[in-house]
């Protein structure tokens, strides 16, 4: 291998390229790609100073703590997220068009759906996304108290189907998750069928790890569900469900 040739004695060395300022913007982008890399339980203040160069302290000017820190990230995050202009001819399909896109989101973020556990997405992207969900529930014709509960409802479902993508934990085995359901299906058709007939019946469906199908399925009674509460165009939508 041949050695590099130095620089003569007189040359000004080379400085290596100036720190980024520490700024929001950049602890956010940087607490991201920890949580992306390592999970939720990898990141903290210290370890985000870390990655950073600085301390801890300095973090604080930027940002309060470490939940405020999350909100900003899932904020951040929910600007990926895809919702439909309002189309009512298109209505079903179109919510679950938003839900695909958002469970593509929450899937592509290691961890993001505990992130988003109990979080209110009042920050400028989340506004954004709260007006246009509403927009498209209210484009199916729901009335206000079925449309504004829609909204947190398909939200959780999608949280909810993203964490039991990731269940039971035990590493990315993907032999775990099945050994698993399988011993819990073996279990439940081993149950007294005269006391459990339905858990013995149901035992296939039950422990089924086709999460694509669950999804797809979990979307479609969601989406019949709130059809039935549809009014006629023009009827006042304020009006409660009855």
């Amino acid at each position: 291998m041949t050695e590099p040739i130095p620089a003569p004695p007189w040359q000004t060395p080379k400085k290596p390229p100036p720190r980024q300022p520490l700024s929001q913007d950049l602890i956010v982008q940087v607490a991201l790609r920890i949580l992306d890399a390592e999970g939720l339980d990898a990141l903290s203040m210290r370890r985000l100073a870390q990655e950073l160069e600085t301390g801890p302290a300095s973090l604080y000017a930027h940002v309060a703590n470490k939940d405020e820190l999350l909100d900003l990230v899932y904020d951040t995050v929910l600007s990926e997220v895809e919702i439909p202009v309002p189309d009512p001819d298109r209505w079903p399909e179109q919510v679950k068009e938003y839900l695909r896109s958002l469970r593509t989101v929450f899937r592509s973020h290691r961890d993001l759906a505990r992130v988003s556990i109990s979080r209110i997405p009042l920050g400028p992207n989340g506004v954004v996304g709260m007006e246009r969900t509403m927009a498209l529930m209210r484009a199916g014709g729901l009335p206000d108290d079925i449309a504004a509960y829609a909204g947190d409802l398909l939200a959780s479902f999608v949280t909810t189907e993203t964490l039991d993508d990731a269940f039971p934990a035990g590493g990315t085995d993907p032999a775990t998750p099945r050994a698993y359901a399988a011993q819990i299906r073996s279990y439940l058709t081993s149950l007294p069928v005269d006391r459990f007939p339905n858990l013995v019946h149901m035992a296939g469906p039950i422990t089924s790890l086709d999460s694509e199908r669950r999804f797809e399925l979990g979307m479609e009674i969601i989406v019949r569900g709130l059809s039935t509460y549809a009014r006629p165009a023009g009827q006042d939508s304020s009006a409660g469900s009855g």
